[in-house]
């Protein structure tokens, strides 16, 4: 089902770059247009490696989902700026392993919606929440019922937060995450990751495609130790914050020949 539609919102713009279907170009799906293509084209051009980091990201979100069900019995994931179905969703990883596990998807991109109402209406276990991530009152309303608040949850932030820009109020990325794991009962997790680089070149030339090209709807790429900080307070899993792809890796971890050089997807789990 699909929480909070707001029907006057849900035009979808073909004209200007979507983050949600930027990334799925990027994974190579189909749920794009020409413009997402173009703007991914000139993204590559400033950073080569942008391709790659998005399937290392995909496989990272897998890894976390089996690892939280299988080693910690997290049944309930309340993913954050969820993006369009793509291969392995929360839903199909964690339901794979237990039916029961439940998933709020939170997005408040139209298309994404779309998808959500015809993919995910048959799963009672599995809601679309249309709302901004940083509207977390709205999120624990919407989730009231369909969680048990009394039980872990685990809330997703992966690859999203660099879509957010930083204010000096209660929408700021950091007070986003403070008020999540706030709420969050005991024995929950949360995953946080983002694209960052010690290349200030790179991150100001991404920063200013993509919020150029989204029309403002982006943040900035930011800095390990920026990204760190919002883990204050709380405890890091082993292996700690790393590039994604050698979180708890399931293959060999690629040598340094073949890791990018400009930026990367970076974070870890922590527990509540």
């Amino acid at each position: 089902m699909v929480y909070g539609e707001k029907p006057q919102t849900h035009h979808i713009d073909m004209d200007t770059p979507s983050v949600a279907r930027m990334y799925d170009a990027l994974l190579g799906g189909v749920t794009n247009y020409a413009v997402d293509r173009d703007a991914c084209n000139e993204l590559l051009r400033i950073a080569p490696s942008t391709q790659l980091l998005a399937r290392n990201n995909r496989a990272f979100l897998g890894r976390v989902v089996r690892y939280l069900v299988e080693e910690h019995d997290i049944r309930q994931f309340l993913d954050h700026g969820s993006g369009l179905p793509s291969l392995e969703n929360v839903h199909e990883v964690a339901q794979d392993l237990y039916e029961d596990c439940r998933v709020a998807y939170v997005d408040n991109d139209p298309m994404v919606h779309a998808f959500g109402r015809t993919t995910l209406d048959e799963n009672d276990n599995t809601m679309v929440i249309d709302a901004d991530m940083r509207d977390s009152e709205d999120i624990f309303r919407a989730t009231a019922e369909f969680f048990d608040w009394k039980k872990p949850i685990a809330a997703l932030f992966v690859s999203v937060l660099h879509c957010l820009a930083d204010t000096n109020n209660d929408r700021d990325p950091g007070a986003m995450i403070k008020r999540v794991a706030t709420k969050l009962p005991a024995g929950s997790f949360l995953v946080i990751c983002q694209l960052v680089s010690n290349n200030a070149a790179v991150r100001t030339k991404v920063t200013q495609l993509m919020d150029e090209a989204t029309g403002g709807h982006w943040g900035r790429v930011r800095k390990p130790d920026e990204v760190r900080a919002y883990f204050e307070g709380l405890t890091i899993i082993e292996p700690g914050l790393v590039d994604v792809v050698d979180w708890k890796a399931d293959t060999p971890p690629p040598p340094p020949e073949l890791r990018a050089t400009d930026w990367v997807e970076w974070g870890g789990v922590a527990s509540i």
